[in-house]
């Protein structure tokens, strides 16, 4: 009879190499599911959609294109800053060739004109600089500090610099190398929302949003502030404090980080003697129409491109903005803004619901949670928002890189959606938006296909909530090897059949550890 000595002796297996075999023997193929492997002892019903198919097709055809050596450089170091450089350089160049011209681009044309005039909203003929929080205009002031001429050239400067940060925090300044995938998809969306990441106030935020998420639940204060501070330059950053305060363990912290920023603005105001405007960036959208881009403006953007019901496309001078009016169009529009918020709260139960199911089976990972939740309401604010603008596709940018950072194959499927918006949304605007705006029936199919892409987004985001609540597992890191992943998941799971086992350490029981360390 064999003894435990045995083991030592290596006739027989010990505990870690039998786990570490039994796992290579029966080891599935990969999918996108988060769920940790079942017992075919007893059956549930499988919730996987597995894509290996489609994205190893993808890998084909990135190997035909890119070869080996080449796509190996771009892994490292060296190659992504390269890459990040050439990019930011191009777009600096075009700023200086228009900043000598004394010219600005796009949005940055009315953010100039309202430097220049102090942001007195009495002397501007078109929209008001207070459509945006008080924090946007910050940025605006520091862009005229030298006048109008070099306006473009410092704005793109700034965002350039912000960038730089966000790639640097998303890994490590290039120490962690798993992640540099996550940085090069982050530049590659960028780069095709070009101007619409350059030229406006979305392109200061996202980066800092990122930033943001990169330290997550860890240091859930420091999160709260740089996010409360995004918040007052552009509301859209709202949703992932949302996230963020419905998955931190230390609630009071997000809410006194928020505050204190709040405080500051408030003080901020009235030393302007613009106290009485502090809130005006929510009442300066509410008389507006659907816009075109819209997602829930796909009905009579159809109307008017077919001539039905007396639809039609118009420019609302007011706030520079291309609208859609039809039958029914006003009541859509009134309902708009009470749907967006039934979803972000609908979002936000499901992210709690998720949170506490997990906590009960010893497996919520709230890093996971709070990406995942990121997403589903930021994707929220764009499909339940009336404005629809184009630059708001940056918005889902940040959660998918950190996503990816953290995940690669459990974002693989959020991040090409992403860039086929991001295709869809370069050919709406500003190759095709005058076409568009002139009721061209392939243009609308453009912008059609990129609405249904997000509707699609929307789904998977909060499909993804729902499994992380239904079958609770921390997320096992993408770059972990065979014999980590293997404890990563003995400890969370015990021995086939078993449910979760709450660990000691919070690292697989209620997962605190931030995307860019995770534990």
């Amino acid at each position: 009879m064999k003894t435990a000595k045995d083991s030592v002796l290596g006739i027989l297996p010990t505990p870690a190499e039998h786990l570490l075999s039994t796992w290579a023997k029966h080891q599935s193929p990969p999918t996108d599911c988060l769920c940790p492997a079942r017992s075919t002892a007893t059956p549930k019903k499988d919730w996987i959609i597995s894509t290996d198919t489609f994205f190893s097709a993808l890998a084909r055809l990135r190997d035909a294109v890119l070869p080996a050596r080449i796509q190996s450089w771009l892994k490292t170091p060296v190659g992504m800053w390269s890459v990040f450089a050439l990019v930011h350089v191009v777009f600096l160049s075009f700023a200086v060739l228009l900043s000598l011209r004394g010219e600005a681009y796009s949005d940055t044309f009315i953010y100039r004109i309202w430097a220049s005039i102090d942001f007195d909203e009495t002397r501007v003929l078109g929209p008001s600089p207070w459509v945006y929080p008080i924090l946007a205009l910050v940025p605006m002031a520091v862009a005229y500090i030298f006048g109008e001429g070099p306006f473009l050239f410092i704005w793109v400067l700034m965002i350039a610099g912000l960038n730089t940060l966000a790639v640097g925090k998303l890994t490590s300044w290039g120490k962690k190398r798993e992640a540099i995938p996550a940085a090069l998809w982050w530049i590659s969306f960028t780069t095709l929302m070009a101007w619409l990441g350059f030229a406006r106030v979305d392109g200061l935020t996202a980066p800092v949003v990122l930033i943001a998420l990169s330290i997550g639940v860890a240091s859930p204060f420091l999160s709260s502030f740089i996010l409360s501070v995004a918040t007052w330059t552009k509301v859209w950053p709202a949703a992932v404090v949302l996230a963020l305060f419905t998955v931190a363990k230390q609630r009071v912290r997000v809410v006194l980080a928020g505050m204190l920023v709040t405080a500051f603005v408030v003080v901020l105001a009235m030393s302007m003697n613009s106290g009485h405007k502090l809130f005006n960036f929510l009442l300066e959208q509410g008389d507006r129409g659907m816009q075109l881009e819209a997602t829930f403006t796909t009905p009579w953007l159809w109307m008017s491109v077919l001539g039905i019901g007396d639809a039609r496309m118009y420019m609302n001078q007011d706030i520079n903005s291309m609208q859609v009016d039809g039958p029914g169009s006003e009541v859509m529009s009134f309902l708009m803004q009470p749907l967006l918020v039934a979803a972000a709260l609908l979002v936000a139960g499901l992210i709690f619901w998720a949170l506490h199911t997990g906590k009960r089976s010893g497996g919520a990972d709230r890093t996971s949670l709070l990406l995942f939740g990121s997403l589903a309401l930021t994707t929220a604010f764009v499909v339940f928002n009336k404005v629809g603008s184009p630059q708001f596709m940056v918005w889902l940018g940040p959660a998918v890189a950190v996503g990816l950072a953290y995940q690669w194959k459990a974002w693989r499927v959020p991040a090409t959606m992403l860039i086929g918006v991001a295709v869809l949304t370069f050919l709406v605007f500003p190759l095709f938006y005058n076409e568009l705006s002139n009721n061209s029936p392939v243009m609308a199919a453009v912008l059609t296909a990129r609405n249904v892409l997000l509707v699609i987004l929307f789904v998977w985001s909060v499909r993804q909530l729902f499994l992380l609540g239904r079958i609770p597992a921390p997320i096992t890191p993408h770059d972990a090897e065979p014999a980590t992943a293997v404890a990563y998941s003995a400890a969370a799971y015990g021995t086939a059949g078993e449910g979760p086992r709450p660990s000691k350490t919070g690292t697989t029981g209620e997962a605190d550890a931030s995307p860019a360390t995770p534990k």
